[in-house]
């Protein structure tokens, strides 16, 4: 039989036209040069499927065998760049089988039975996708580990925080990127609650409406590890919803979309504190690039294109929920179209988290076993750009409301210590104490620990709060958490 011959006879369908597929429909309907990437899962669940048949004695041992050696050679071949993908075949599971069939015979044919494309997609991008989020989850704790250890080296480090990107008050610099910890933690929290969701087998769905064969997918769950944490098999209960929905895609780039935004915003804070109107803290040359026309500038590329990569992720969510918004049960074309934004997304959030995991806290020499390069913090402009704001303003009215004050008279009271200040050039920690006692004849000369930055993040001594004790303790937290 002619390989031609043979790519025909894989099409289950074709006895029925009596017309080849045009070209161009060809070309327009074919998924086999984006979904080859699925060929590890779908040899996986093929072979689940297969040792299931024979189990069941659906099909002979012999079948079982010849199946395993065709797939063995399968792999390597795909595996060596030696397997020929072909745009007649359509998508990677016919590409797949006809070569099995072309090897084994007749024992490849029998490999679909009790199975359809349908249910056959829909497993492969499961298993694809939950291989995926396992690679995620450690990088989510790469990106972690990261942070903690800059946060670790800067606890004592004063850093103004801004609301509405005002100077607002002092917190620890490690404690700022703590915030960022706790917002990757909670993302990979939803990549695995995804995850567990994901790990369902629609396998045995067939078509649409099940098989009539006695299948045992519970069986096939449990060999491709579509387990709970109990142990217990976990497969899809409607046939119908098993090969027809694609909320675990949906829910995953929801999560990664998520995870992009808390990148994004991370971006956004190093973009302005490189700039020289912050210079708050520098990054390695190698995640910068230079001016074609101006030799003095270093651009922050990588956290800009992190940005902007957000918007890519976020429009890969938008598409694939307009996708799923009008289809009838139960399979439709449309679902091919699924394919290519998880993918991309897939691709865009690994990348993402493994450049900014090595961006912050820097690469590993091989020689040394040091880590070197990362974030360079310049803790005196920081602390510079905090005394500039009155960030300390607020620690003055609390000053005042331990001696009595309503705490919105103080708020006023300070209000006009600030306009003082303002007016004299200098911070409110730099006024006499003469000075202050005019506003409230209450204000001590102890009043001067409460107004230094460190005395106002030493004040903050309560849980979460910014206080270096409460960030030291935050830090051994997380250290347990990402270690355990």
């Amino acid at each position: 039989m002619s390989t031609n011959q043979l790519d025909k006879k894989s099409q289950a369908w074709s006895a029925l036209f009596s017309e080849p597929m045009s070209e161009l429909v060809k070309r327009y309907t074919a998924s086999v040069f984006f979904d080859q990437r699925l060929w590890q899962a779908d040899i996986t669940a093929s072979l689940a499927h297969a040792e299931m048949l024979q189990a069941q004695g659906i099909i002979a041992a012999a079948d079982y065998a010849a199946i395993q050696k065709g797939m063995a050679q399968i792999w390597t071949e795909i595996e060596n760049g030696q397997f020929e993908w072909k745009l007649d075949l359509e998508d990677v599971h016919l590409n797949i089988e006809a070569r099995l069939t072309q090897l084994i015979g007749d024992a490849g044919k029998r490999l679909h039975t009790g199975r359809s494309r349908n249910d056959q997609v829909a497993t492969d991008v499961r298993l694809w996708l939950r291989s995926e989020m396992d690679l995620i989850l450690d990088l989510l704790v790469d990106l972690q580990k990261s942070l903690v250890a800059v946060a670790e080296k800067n606890i004592d480090v004063i850093l103004p925080g801004f609301t509405h990107l005002q100077v607002a008050q002092p917190v620890s610099f490690a404690h700022h990127l703590l915030a960022y910890v706790e917002m990757f933690a909670r993302d990979a929290e939803r990549m695995a609650d995804v995850r567990r969701r994901t790990n369902r087998l629609p396998l045995g769905s067939a078509a649409l409406a099940g098989t009539t064969y006695p299948l045992d997918r519970e069986r096939v769950a449990r060999t491709l590890g579509m387990v709970d944490e109990q142990g217990q098999a976990q497969v899809c209960q409607n046939s119908l919803d098993g090969v027809s929905d694609r909320d675990f895609a949906i829910e995953f780039t929801a999560a990664a979309s998520l995870c992009m935004v808390h990148i994004s915003r991370l971006s956004e804070e190093l973009i302005l504190w490189m700039s020289q109107n912050f210079g708050f803290v520098k990054i390695a040359d190698r995640f910068t690039t230079g001016s074609s026309i101006m030799p003095q500038k270093k651009n922050p590329d990588v956290p800009e294109l992190a940005r902007g990569k957000t918007g890519r992720v976020v429009g890969h969510l938008m598409g694939l929920i307009t996708l799923m918004k009008g289809q009838p049960l139960a399979y439709n074309k449309d679902n091919q179209e699924d394919k290519e934004p998880l993918f991309d997304t897939v691709d865009t959030l690994k990348d993402t988290l493994r450049i900014f995991s090595e961006m912050v806290g820097g690469q590993t020499n091989p020689a040394t076993g040091v880590k070197e390069g990362g974030i360079t913090v310049n803790p005196e402009a920081m602390q510079a750009a905090a005394q500039k704001g009155y960030a300390t303003a607020t620690d003055l009215a609390d000053y005042l409301v331990k001696k009595g004050l309503p705490f919105r008279d103080a708020h006023e009271v300070v209000a006009h210590a600030v306009k003082t200040a303002q007016q004299a050039g200098k911070d409110l920690s730099e006024l006499p104490l003469a000075t202050l006692q005019q506003f409230n004849a209450t204000i001590e000369q102890d009043v001067f620990e409460c107004l230094s930055l460190a005395g106002s993040l030493n004040a903050r001594n309560t849980l979460g709060g910014t206080a270096p004790a409460q960030v030291r303790q935050q830090i051994a937290r997380h250290h347990a958490r990402l270690t355990h």
